[in-house]
């Protein structure tokens, strides 16, 4: 194959994917309220790039072969330790928020010598997923913690209460990801420092905007909820979300050193070279290193101050709208970046906000539906709506206030969406008890996904322009056993993204 025949299929395969990106949702200018977090500053997407293109080759497995790996990770850890008040801390950078939550509760079982299949975790109702697939996969039991369902705080004594003699690590969040919340860290910290069991701090989300929510002429002090809080004993914050780095980039702090260790994989046992990981990968990319590592040197401390003073500013902006709204609430005291909107039951018509969130998308806004969680108390989290704010959001902070306002008129009066009707009569027949959950979860792949196309949700179906009908398959989650939702879903995606 000649040059020239290279050339062009390389030019193809890029307008290729050119085309293929055109049917994304924006990443770019504050049209989507999750899963990407535009800074608006081209400068900070053009030095990222042109740092993960002077990496591309490097294998991070092994920073003593490629020394810049460990002097970009060296600088970020030496950036955690200013910005989360741990002088002394020590960690790694990971692939992403999930990764550093993985090895912060395998590193608090190590330390702890907590034996395989034994040890468990403490979690808030509304402590991140990632967590429950760290106890799936590290043999820990998992403890969950019903949180306040006005606050959504959880409580520092059911806290306690919940903390067993096989306890290896308690969670809080800073703040949460449902509805934005910051859990009492100083409070549970001190009753874990008592107990001798770890916590840790998990501001993967909103960490790196929390670190600069507080403006000098700000009266409204959050609390400590960092290394400043005696008893912290681990944090994770995502440089691929406030620090605005491309996917994926996370960093993962321990006060000190004996915990960062215990979160390593070394081996010498075999006939290979030593292999030593901090990490889940071993060979790991240097692409999200590298454009985080050029993002905060480009930034400074000043520089993401700055882009923090403007989400809070949208943040105040669209929660005033909220309240403004007849037939909605802001849930909690959110602190940050992030904040859930619920049905006020209180209201003369309350409005359904999945039904409000889908008219919000005919106006140009992404957000995201999130389902009502029954807790182990019987109390239940409110079905609510997810927004995450960004620096770029405050450009269109005003059109977006208008979709919100004029979105909660078209539906008002509507009932709250439907499950797709065989889902409908699959949640009857868990009713009569003549489907068990048993039955379900033992369906092979191919009767699980007859089930979707009967449904109405067919993989291979090309997905309409306005995406999937969202509040039908949160209301689909609502009715069926959580596990039955948990096993159609996973068919749905590992069949949509196979040939």
């Amino acid at each position: 194959m000649n040059a020239d025949d290279l050339r062009r299929r390389a030019d193809d395969a890029l307008s290729e994917l050119t085309s293929l990106r055109e049917h994304d949702a924006p990443t770019h200018g504050g049209h989507i309220l999750s899963y990407v977090y535009d800074s608006g500053l081209e400068i900070l997407d053009s030095v990222a790039a042109d740092a993960a293109r002077l990496v591309q080759p490097v294998n991070g497995l092994d920073p003593t072969v490629f020394g810049s790996v460990a002097a970009m990770e060296r600088d970020l850890i030496s950036f955690g330790r200013t910005v989360f008040h741990g002088p002394e801390a020590v960690g790694s950078v990971t692939s992403g928020g999930t990764e550093s939550c993985l090895l912060a509760v395998k590193a608090a079982r190590d330390h702890a010598g907590a034996q395989p299949g034994t040890g468990s975790i403490v979690l808030p109702s509304t402590a991140h997923a990632a967590f429950l697939k760290a106890a799936e996969l590290f043999g820990l039991r998992v403890i969950r913690v019903p949180v306040d369902p006005g606050t959504t705080a959880v409580d520092p004594a059911a806290v306690a209460s919940a903390i067993a003699d096989d306890t290896v690590l308690v969670v809080v969040s800073a703040p949460n990801y449902p509805t934005g919340t910051l859990d009492p860290v100083a409070d549970v910290a001190e009753i874990t420092a008592a107990r001798g069991v770890a916590l840790h701090v998990d501001a993967c989300l909103g960490g790196f905007a929390l670190a600069w929510w507080d403006g000098p002429d700000r009266q409204d002090q959050l609390p400590p909820w960092d290394f400043r809080v005696p008893g912290v004993t681990s944090l994770s914050a995502d440089l691929h979300k406030y620090g605005y780095a491309p996917k994926g980039a996370s960093l993962l702090l321990h006060a000190d050193r004996d915990r960062h260790r215990a979160q390593y994989f070394a081996v010498t046992d075999w006939p290979g070279y030593p292999v030593v990981n901090p990490t889940l990968l071993g060979s790991r990319s240097a692409a999200g290193l590298a454009a985080a590592w050029a993002i905060t040197r480009t930034l400074g401390e000043s520089g993401f101050a700055e882009l923090v003073s403007q989400i809070r500013v949208a943040s105040e902006r669209l929660l005033a709208t909220v309240d403004a709204i007849d037939g909605l609430r802001v849930v909690g005291d959110p602190v940050g970046p992030v904040f859930a909107v619920a049905a006020d039951e209180s209201a003369a018509d309350p409005l359904d906000p999945h039904v409000w969130g889908a008219q919000v998308g005919t106006h140009g806004f992404t957000v995201q539906a999130q389902p009502a969680f029954p807790q182990a108390d019987g109390t239940v989290l409110p079905a609510t709506t997810h927004l995450t704010i960004t620096p770029v959001t405050a450009r269109v902070v005003e059109e977006l206030s208008a979709a919100m306002c004029a979105a909660a008129e078209e539906v008002r009066g509507t009932p709250a969406a439907q499950p797709p009707a065989a889902l409908t009569e699959l949640a009857a027949a868990f009713d009569s008890g003549s489907v068990t959950v048993g039955q379900a979860l033992s369906l092979p792949s191919e009767a699980a996904g007859a089930a979707l196309v009967a449904a109405g949700l067919d993989p291979h179906a090309p997905i309409a322009d306005g995406g999937l009908d969202m509040p039908s398959i949160i209301a689909a989650v609502h009715a069926l056993p959580r596990p039955v939702t948990a096993k159609l879903l996973a068919e749905f995606l590992a069949a949509y993204c196979n040939p």
